[in-house]
């Protein structure tokens, strides 16, 4: 009877620890928190590999350490004044300017194609010889339209100066936008893209233009600001159907920053007449003349209408 008890008790008291260690086992945590556990878990697993990181040797108090507040990084393009908030008929988002690229190059921009649904894409070498040229069609669209294009190269030199230029017409065959991004092209190496900054934006900005605007009694007056290309004179024109200047004036520039204009083109009509009211700037870098496009590195155009 007494072995009997004895055995009961021993039962009993290997179910009591079983009890005890199935109550002490952890509670699984529910699914939607294991998230939360990965993410503590990291941070302790971080916070231990700094902690036995050694600490560095401070600098003798005679030789500060630099800050990153003190250390001035040059800005890809400068900041441009109040007033150009305009997207260009022609804007890169990719490449951005003095990229170094290395071919082949993947050029990325947002171009609204001229009433002749026609754009010429150029890759020029810095005296302006052509190292490829497309020429595609493309729908009309005011607002633009995102494009890619797959350009090649092979250049003698380790590397040149480069430029990338869009251009497009209108129906009557006039530019009607041309707009370039400067580049630096290399035969080896690795591509680095710097991005577009600001020049997503039109260079120049008229007070109170807009598309068709009407002007009377013989004088176009202009005022606003431009934002040059390089310190090349902008020139003026009043562009006819037919290809012909109908007036021209020209705009000096003092430097590369933002600066405000004022000029007014005279004309003599019969009766309203439309016209392409252009602004367009050139490179003298480039020594080598394109036949069809010249030295030009940038176009804006607005059609406008001459009355009597």
């Amino acid at each position: 009877m007494k072995l009997r008890l004895i055995t009961i008790a021993a039962l009993l008291g290997l179910l009591s620890a079983c009890s005890q260690q199935a109550d002490s086992a952890p509670t699984p945590y529910p699914p939607e928190y294991l998230p939360t556990v990965v993410a503590l878990t990291a941070q302790s697993a971080f916070a231990t590999a700094d902690a036995s990181v050694p600490t560095a040797t401070p600098l003798p108090t005679d030789t500060p350490a630099p800050t990153m507040e003190a250390l001035e990084l040059p800005t890809v393009t400068p900041t441009l004044a109040a007033g150009f908030n305009s997207y260009a008929q022609i804007h890169f988002t990719s490449p951005g300017p003095m990229s170094s690229l290395t071919s082949p190059i993947i050029v990325n921009a947002i171009v609204a194609a001229g009433n002749s649904n026609l754009i010429q894409v150029d890759l020029l070498g810095e005296d302006g010889r052509v190292l490829q040229r497309i020429i595609k069609k493309l729908e009309s669209n005011p607002l633009g339209i995102f494009q890619r294009f797959d350009l090649s190269y092979e250049i003698r030199a380790v590397t040149e100066a480069g430029y990338i230029r869009i251009s497009t017409r209108d129906d009557l065959g006039r530019m009607q936008a041309l707009n370039t991004m400067p580049v630096l092209l290399y035969s080896v190496g690795t591509s680095q893209i710097n991005p577009p900054g600001n020049m997503i934006y039109e260079r120049v900005s008229v007070e109170g233009l807009e598309e068709k605007s009407n002007f009377y009694a013989g004088e176009v007056a202009l005022s606003g600001l431009i934002w040059p290309y390089n310190e090349e004179p902008v020139f003026v024109e009043l562009v006819g159907t037919d290809g012909r200047p109908i007036s021209t004036r020209i705009v000096k520039m003092t430097g590369i920053d933002t600066q405000p204009f004022e000029t007014v083109l005279p004309y003599k009509v019969s009766e309203p007449t439309p016209a392409r009211l252009t602004f367009r700037q050139e490179n003298p870098n480039i020594s080598l003349s394109d036949p069809e496009l010249g030295k030009l590195v940038y176009v804006y155009t607005v059609e406008v209408i001459l009355n009597p």
